[in-house]
């Protein structure tokens, strides 16, 4: 195929893949599998910009992919066997490490746990955590403007990102890799692109945000009697710790169960007393002794008041990663119990414990037995809300039977409660066909008509975020 011998030429033979590729086009929860013509992986973006007009000029549409570790079918082809998956992985360089400016530039295909190690041998911090971080790229987070555990004091990756370098559906390079805080220049295009899940241009190159290295870091693990005093707990922890919380996850005791069922090896601490947990962190930029004090003061109010009734602080870096390895070990306990039914959902903070409440009783009242795995960013208001089958039910059977009456159920829930059906893993293909009944239709017209704009001939990652 004459497209195929125009890949190879630009990008090498054995940088076109054809045979092998499962891996790629599976996507990471192994609910769809799509096919490609082939898989290209280019190695700069002066290969990203001459693959994507070789595709534009056979007509053929482009999926970019960067570690495959989404959850909402973002990343993949379709099953036509038309369309290039283009994988950004062997773009993985760190470009400069600005100190005095507070910047790192790296490539699209960087893995995020490489970017955070480059940043501390430097003596830096960059902050965004996620349990994927071994193996997801800064491509894909940006794309899909990724959360994480320390938004509550850094934001999602769109506040950590000062520029971009972007290659468009026509093949032309942007280059906006500044590290400039103020440039009123006109459109911010940069912000247009981060969420865009490589709808509107293959993002090649950012320039991120980093930050001091905290003095100290203290991490607790709370067990709290129900969400309503979690949301207190939290109320307390932004008065004793201000800037210094950098993280506030909540996880109820079925999630927990799970992990200490399938990975016991972890000692989860309190679960079994107490209906919920909280796992807190407190970064200080003067001294341990002042963060101590300060995390001390906090617990004391908090146990006073009832919202904790018991905790432990980890005493060294080895338990504070450990507790975050429990709360990280969550997702992988769900799939050790089967596949299960997923919603990732913002809610205003102050509305989450009726929304629970009432979506639990509501899914409840339908699928006796139904199992919820409850956890995720209450700093945020980002809740990873998920059903699990009842025991014993083959779960292919529990997804053909429940799954649109459970996503109708949660998802109108949080429309009542004025919240997102998607807070932090994008809407990819899973969601696109909801996206009408929650997107305001002046504001989703106006998305048809950026993708319009930007991609004429919807070239990129076609079918995605939003139908044109």
């Amino acid at each position: 195929m004459a497209l195929l011998d125009r890949l190879r030429r630009i990008v090498s033979d054995a940088n076109v893949l054809t045979e092998d590729i499962d891996g790629f086009v599976t996507d990471w929860r192994k609910r769809a599998k799509g096919n490609a013509l082939c898989v290209v992986r280019p190695g700069n973006s002066t290969e990203v910009s001459a693959v994507v007009k070789a595709c534009a000029a056979a007509g053929v549409s482009i999926v970019p992919q960067g570690g495959n570790t989404g959850l909402v079918v973002g990343s993949i082809p379709d099953e036509s066997g038309t369309q290039v998956l283009m994988s950004l992985q062997r773009m993985n360089a760190v470009r400069a490490i600005d100190g005095d400016n507070l910047t790192i530039t790296v490539e699209a295909g960087c893995v995020l746990q490489n970017l955070q190690a480059a940043a501390a041998q430097a003596g830096f911090l960059f902050p965004l955590s996620l349990g994927s971080e071994g193996s997801c790229t800064i491509g894909g987070n940006l794309s899909t403007n990724a959360g994480g555990t320390q938004v509550v004091r850094y934001g999602n990756t769109r506040e950590l990102c000062l520029g971009l370098e972007v290659v468009t559906a026509e093949g032309e390079v942007m280059n906006g890799l500044v590290g400039l805080r103020k440039d009123n220049t006109g459109y911010d295009l940069r912000d247009v692109f981060i969420g865009a899940e490589g709808t509107l241009g293959i993002i090649t190159a950012a320039t991120m945000k980093l930050f001091p290295l905290p003095a100290a870091t203290l991490t607790a693990w709370a067990a709290v009697p129900s969400m309503d005093e979690a949301v207190r707990f939290l109320g307390l922890a932004h008065h004793h710790l201000g800037p210094g919380l950098t993280g506030f996850e909540v996880m109820n005791q079925f999630s927990l169960s799970l992990v200490d069922k399938h990975y016991p090896q972890l000692r989860v601490p309190l679960w079994k007393e107490t209906p919920w947990c909280v796992l807190l962190e407190n970064a200080d930029s003067e001294s341990e002794a002042h963060a101590r004090s300060r995390f001390e003061a906090l617990m004391e109010a908090a146990m006073e008041a009832g919202c904790v009734t018991d905790a432990v602080v980890a005493e060294s870096l080895a338990q504070a990663r450990n507790l975050w390895h429990i709360r990280e070990s969550i997702t992988l306990a769900q799939a050790e119990e089967g596949l299960n039914i997923k919603h990732d959902i913002s809610i205003p903070i102050s509305a989450i414990p009726e929304f629970v409440r009432i979506t639990d009783a509501e899914l409840a009242a339908h699928i006796p037995g139904a199992r919820f795995v409850d956890f995720g960013h209450l700093g945020d208001g980002n809740l990873h809300y998920n059903v699990q089958s009842p025991e014993e039910q083959d779960y292919r059977e529990f997804q053909r039977l429940y799954e649109d009456k459970i996503n109708d159920i949660v998802y109108e829930s949080v429309r009542r409660f004025g919240g997102s059906i998607s807070a932090e893993h994008g809407v990819g293909e899973m969601k696109v066909d909801r996206l009408p009944d929650f997107k305001d239709p002046v504001a989703l017209e106006m998305m048809r008509r950026i993708k319009r704009a930007f991609d004429p001939h919807n070239t990129l990652n076609p079918g995605r975020v939003v139908r044109v």
